[in-house]
């Protein structure tokens, strides 16, 4: 009965200490002033195009935009990396990339095809997307992540953390997410992970450590958001924050007439999109808004640094 009633109390405490430890936002735990409402303003899609490249560039040199992360297996990978050999204070991560998903516009591995058969089509390419493509090998993935970074860092990119196009590594079960962990930990890498996701895939809490950095929220503008209406989820967004860590997910581009070829079977996440998050974030508005709202922002490379002490 002693026994039985010990087990009892242990497991009730385990059971708060959990709960606690959930409670607790990441900027408590790295020692920032409780309370305090932090974010990374993180531009994905880094070498997709030039013109996505050209509107990260200028919005990270203007401020508006603190992190951002790159496609190594796309075209314009080469510019991306000249600019962080050249700026080894930006805070740019790798977009680690399984998915070639435009029509007209694709890419394929860094790793030789024949080493991740997997991945690719008949042609080569990374596959549109993983629905029609269910049996996608760990080892490939694996082979494959190890390549890009290998590649990036050959070519004289230090990213400061690791993320996944369309998260494909978050979102397809267990075993393809601990590969990109056991990735990450290998080359002493954090990755983009928040607890946002927790309720619907509960196999992120679980794979990752307490020395794991994991986000708190994560926005990101959906689909169903008019063009109209594009600058009030974001502002809307803003003004409601929670304290802890946020990452804002944006796809800044300039709308030319590469991004419109690129991007022209559909218009999600397309030249215009891009153009618009690209205007909001850079515009006085948002700046603004960070300040009423008491919001400070913050870099992956400044958390990674916290998290190490």
């Amino acid at each position: 009965m002693m026994h039985s009633f010990i087990l009892r109390l242990l497991l009730t405490a385990l059971v708060f200490l959990r709960i606690e430890a959930f409670a607790q936002t990441l900027a408590d735990r790295l020692g920032y002033p409780p309370g305090t409402k932090l974010v990374i303003i993180h531009a994905d899609d880094l070498a997709e195009t030039h013109a996505v490249n050209a509107a990260a560039i200028k919005a990270l040199e203007a401020g508006a935009v603190n992190s951002a992360s790159i496609m190594v297996p796309c075209p314009w990978f080469p510019e991306m990396a000249d600019y962080a050999k050249t700026h080894p204070d930006a805070d740019l991560g790798l977009h680690l990339t399984l998915t070639a998903e435009r029509v007209y516009y694709r890419w394929g591995p860094a790793a030789p095809r024949d080493r991740v058969p997997t991945l690719v089509d008949n042609n080569g390419y990374f596959h549109h997307d993983w629905d029609q493509h269910p049996s996608i090998n760990p080892k490939d993935v694996e082979t494959e992540l190890r390549a890009q970074i290998e590649r990036a860092l050959a070519m004289g990119v230090h990213p400061t953390h690791l993320d996944s196009h369309q998260y494909r590594l978050i979102m397809n079960g267990k075993e393809i997410f601990e590969v990109m962990v056991r990735v990450a930990h290998d080359y002493h890498l954090p990755i983009f992970v928040t607890k946002d996701w927790f309720a619907e895939h509960p196999y992120l809490e679980t794979s990752v450590g307490p020395k794991d950095i994991v986000l708190d929220h994560t926005v990101t503008i959906e689909p169903s958001v008019t063009p109209d209406k594009w600058d009030d989820f974001y502002l809307t967004a803003l003004k409601n924050l929670q304290p802890g860590v946020t990452e804002f997910v944006i796809h800044p581009g300039f709308a030319d007439e590469e991004l419109r070829a690129a991007t022209r079977e559909r218009d999600t996440w397309g030249a215009a999109w891009r153009q618009r998050d690209y205007d909001f974030f850079t515009s006085d508005k948002f700046r603004r808004t960070l300040a009423d709202e008491h919001i400070q922002v913050v870099t992956w490379r400044e958390l990674a640094k916290r998290a190490a002490k």
